[in-house]
C-alpha cells in the first residue's frame, strides 16, 4: 500500500467562500494550475499544468488505483478536483490531513494547524501564499497597466509564479509532517468511513426551487424600496438605514427620558413594547425593526451556490465543531434556518413563486418575516421524489440522564418521552398529570422547558435567562429564578454528581497521570512521545476519544484549581488558553455522544438504500422516490434512527417525523 500526499492549486471565475467548492469546480472556467504530489513521503514533484505539463499515466492510474491510499489537507476539494477532471474517485481511497487535525483538537486551518503543533517556519505554509493564490488563482480587474486582461497567467509574471509552485511543494510538506505529528493518536476506522460518507452526501446535494428562491429575491427587493422611501420621507434622512444618521436623528426627536444608545434588535423592541413615543418616532422604529427581517441573506446565498443542474453541494462541514465533532452548517447554513410556524405553506410558496405581494401581506401580515419563516422550503425534494425527515427527540437530554444515571429522567423518556413537563413537575412539586393544555399548571411547562435546556451543563440564573425565548421567566426576579435552578439541581442528583465528577477525574489525571473511570467515559492524559506533546483524552463510549491538549491546572477568577488547555476560541477563532469546568466537560461529552448516536443513523440509513441530502443537529432529510405508503416508509426510517446502539446499551431513544415535498420545521 502507498501513500500519494496531494495538494493542488486551481483557477475558477467563481469565488469559492461565497459559492462553495462543488459550484465552484463546476464553472467552465474551472482548472488544475498546479498538481503537487509525494509518493511514500519522498521528494515533492509539482507539475505545472498551466504551463504545458502533462499528469503521468502511472500517476492517473494510481488516483483510482486501491494500491494507493490519496492523502490531502481537505481532502473532500482534491477529491471533487480531480473527480471533475478525471472521473468520479472512490471516498474509501482518501484520506484527510484537516479531519486528523481536527479529531486531535487542532484548527481546521492548514497554516493554523501549523503553528498550532509548532511545526517550523520552512515545514508551514508561506506567509506569501495568499497574496499568491488572489493572483494566479482568481479573475483580475482589467486595467490599462495590464492590457485589459481579467486573468493573470504564468507569464505574466514569472518570479510570483515560481515562487506559487514553491508555496504548491511547500503544502504538500507541511500536510506530511502534520500526518506525521497526529500519527500516535489516528482517526478511528469507523470516523474515517463517516467522512467518507459525508463526502457523498454533499457530492449528492440537495435541489432547490429556483423560481421561488427568485420570487422571494423580488419581493424582498420591493418591500426593502418601499420602507426605506417611507423612512425617507418620515425623517428626512439621506440614508435612513445608516446607524449613525438614525442615532442622531431619534436623540433629535425624543425627549431625555428615552436614551437610546444602539440600534440593536432587543434594544429597538424594548423602546417598542415600552411606548410613549410619538407617532412619527414609533413609526421609524417599526420599519427598522422590518427591515431587519428583510434581509434575504439566505435567499441570496442558494442563488450563489446553487449549481448547473438545479442543486446546492456543500452544506455540511464534517467535524466542523472539532471539539465535539459535530457537523458544522456551510454556505446556506442549514444549521442556524429560521423556524417555521406559518399554516398553509403551499399557499405562501405559490404567492412568492407569483410575486404576488399584496395576497402575501393580505394572508400572513407582515411579508418579511413571511419571508424568513419561508427559506427552508427552498431546499425541496427532486421533481417527483419526497422528501422524508426524521429527528431525535430531545436528544441531548436523553444521554445526559443515560450517562448520569438519573433513573426518574430516564424512565419519561422510556414511557411519555414528556421531559419539560415532568421536569416542571418536579420543580414545582406538582402532579405531572396537572401540566396540560387548558389547566392553570400547564403554564409551568415552559419554565421546565426552559429549565431542561439551560441547566443540564451547570447552568444558572444567566443560562436560564438566554434560554428564555419565549419570555417564561420575565416576571420573576433572579431569586426567584434561582429558586428554580436549585429545585432542579435538587431533582437531578445524578447530574449534579456527574459535573463534580467529570472535574475531578480531569484533574487527577492532568496532575497525577494516570485513567480515570467516569461511568462510561475513560479520562486520561496521554503523551506524544516524539513531539512532547501533552493531551487529556476523554474515550467515548462509541471510541472516539476529546483531545484537551497541552492541559494544565491553574487558579480561576474565584480562587479555585481549573481546568485549562490549548484550542480554538469559539469567539476570536484564534489558537488560545482556554479554561473548563464540569459542567462544560459534561457538555462536550454530551454533545459528542449525541453526535455519534447520529452518525450512527445516517450510516444505517445510508445502508437501506436511502439517500440523505442533508441533516441538522439531530435530524436527518432524505430525497426519496414517490411511494404509496408513507406511513410505513416513515415509520422504516424511524425505527432504523431507534434502533439500539450496541456501545449505549439502555439509552432510549425517540424519533419522529414527516414526510412532504419541502423542508420544514414540522
Amino acid at each position: 500500500m502507498h501513500r500519494l500526499s496531494i495538494d493542488l492549486e486551481t483557477f475558477s471565475d467563481a469565488d469559492i467562500k461565497k459559492v462553495g467548492a462543488f459550484k465552484y469546480i463546476d464553472r467552465p472556467t474551472f482548472e488544475i494550475l498546479l498538481f503537487g504530489y509525494s509518493v511514500d513521503r519522498g521528494p515533492v514533484t509539482v507539475l505545472d499544468l498551466a504551463s504545458g505539463d502533462t499528469v503521468p499515466q502511472w500517476l492517473i492510474d494510481a488516483l483510482f488505483s486501491d494500491e494507493y491510499i490519496k492523502s490531502a489537507y481537505n481532502a473532500a476539494f482534491e477529491w471533487a478536483c480531480l473527480s471533475k477532471v478525471y472521473g468520479r474517485m472512490i471516498p474509501g481511497q482518501w484520506r484527510d490531513t484537516m479531519l486528523h487535525s481536527l479529531y486531535c483538537g487542532y484548527p481546521a486551518s492548514l497554516d493554523a494547524a501549523g503553528k498550532a503543533l509548532g511545526l517550523p517556519e520552512d515545514k508551514r505554509k508561506l506567509n506569501t501564499g495568499k497574496a499568491l493564490i488572489r493572483y494566479f488563482c482568481t479573475p483580475c480587474a482589467p486595467t490599462k497597466t495590464n492590457g485589459g486582461r481579467t486573468r493573470n497567467l504564468p507569464q505574466h509574471d514569472p518570479d510570483k509564479w515560481a515562487l506559487f509552485k514553491e508555496y504548491n511543494s511547500q503544502d504538500v510538506v507541511t500536510e506530511m509532517e502534520i500526518d506525521d505529528r497526529l500519527a500516535a493518536f489516528p482517526v478511528p476506522d469507523f470516523v474515517q468511513r463517516q467522512w467518507e460518507t459525508d463526502l457523498e452526501i454533499n457530492a449528492r446535494g440537495v435541489a432547490v426551487d429556483m423560481d421561488f428562491v427568485h420570487g422571494a429575491l423580488a419581493i424582498g427587493d420591493q418591500v426593502k424600496t418601499e420602507l426605506t422611501a417611507e423612512a425617507v420621507q418620515i425623517s428626512g434622512l439621506q440614508n435612513p438605514n445608516s446607524v449613525k444618521q438614525l442615532l442622531g436623528w431619534l436623540d433629535e426627536e425624543t425627549d431625555e427620558a428615552v436614551a437610546v444608545n444602539n440600534l440593536r434588535k432587543e434594544t429597538v423592541s424594548t423602546l417598542l413594547s415600552n411606548g410613549g413615543l410619538e407617532d412619527h418616532v414609533q413609526r421609524m422604529l417599526e420599519i427598522r425593526q422590518e427591515l431587519g427581517k428583510t434581509s434575504t441573506k439566505k435567499y441570496d446565498a442558494i442563488k450563489a451556490c446553487v449549481c448547473a443542474d438545479g442543486r446546492v453541494r456543500g452544506l455540511l462541514q464534517f467535524y466542523g465543531a472539532n471539539r465535539t465533532g459535530r457537523w458544522a452548517g456551510r454556505l446556506v447554513q442549514v444549521q442556524n434556518l429560521p423556524r417555521t410556524y406559518l399554516e398553509h405553506l403551499d399557499v405562501a410558496r405559490e404567492c412568492v413563486k407569483e410575486r404576488n405581494k399584496p395576497l402575501l401581506q393580505w394572508l400572513y401580515g407582515s411579508v418579511s418575516d413571511t419571508l424568513s419563516q419561508l427559506i427552508r422550503t427552498a431546499l425541496t425534494a427532486t421533481p417527483g421524489n419526497v422528501m422524508i425527515d426524521a429527528d431525535f427527540s430531545a436528544i441531548e437530554a436523553r444521554v445526559i440522564a443515560w450517562l448520569a444515571g438519573e433513573e426518574w429522567r430516564l424512565e419519561v423518556f422510556r414511557t411519555t418521552g414528556k421531559i419539560y413537563e415532568a421536569s416542571a413537575a418536579m420543580i414545582y412539586h406538582v402532579p405531572v398529570e396537572t401540566i396540560v393544555k387548558g389547566h392553570p399548571n400547564y403554564a409551568l411547562r415552559q419554565r421546565g422547558k426552559v429549565a431542561e435546556l439551560a441547566l443540564g451543563y451547570q447552568g444558572g440564573v444567566g443560562a436560564m435567562r438566554r434560554m428564555d425565548v419565549s419570555h417564561a421567566l420575565d416576571d420573576m426576579s433572579d431569586e426567584e429564578v434561582q429558586e428554580i435552578v436549585n429545585h432542579w439541581r435538587d431533582a437531578s442528583s445524578h447530574i449534579r454528581e456527574l459535573w463534580g465528577a467529570m472535574e475531578a477525574a480531569a484533574l487527577q489525571v492532568i496532575m497525577y497521570g494516570g485513567r480515570v473511570k467516569v461511568k462510561c467515559l475513560e479520562f486520561a492524559c496521554e503523551q506524544d512521545v516524539m513531539s512532547g506533546t501533552r493531551y487529556m483524552t476523554i474515550l467515548l463510549p462509541s471510541g472516539r476519544k476529546l483531545f484537551y491538549i497541552n492541559p494544565t491546572v491553574v487558579q480561576n477568577r474565584w480562587d479555585r484549581p481549573s481546568i485549562a488547555y490549548h484550542g480554538v476560541d469559539q469567539s476570536s477563532k484564534r489558537w488560545a488558553r482556554l479554561e473548563t469546568y464540569g459542567g462544560k466537560l459534561t457538555e462536550n461529552c454530551v454533545q459528542a455522544i449525541a453526535r455519534d448516536c447520529l452518525a450512527e443513523a445516517i450510516e444505517r440509513v445510508e445502508a437501506m438504500g436511502l439517500h440523505i441530502v442533508f441533516h441538522v443537529h439531530d435530524e436527518v432529510v432524505i430525497d426519496a422516490g414517490a411511494f404509496a405508503d408513507e406511513k410505513t416508509m416513515l415509520a422504516t426510517v424511524r425505527d432504523a434512527m431507534t434502533q439500539p446502539i450496541p456501545w449505549a446499551a439502555g439509552l432510549p431513544l425517540g424519533a419522529d417525523g414527516w414526510v412532504g415535498a419541502f423542508f420544514k420545521k414540522d
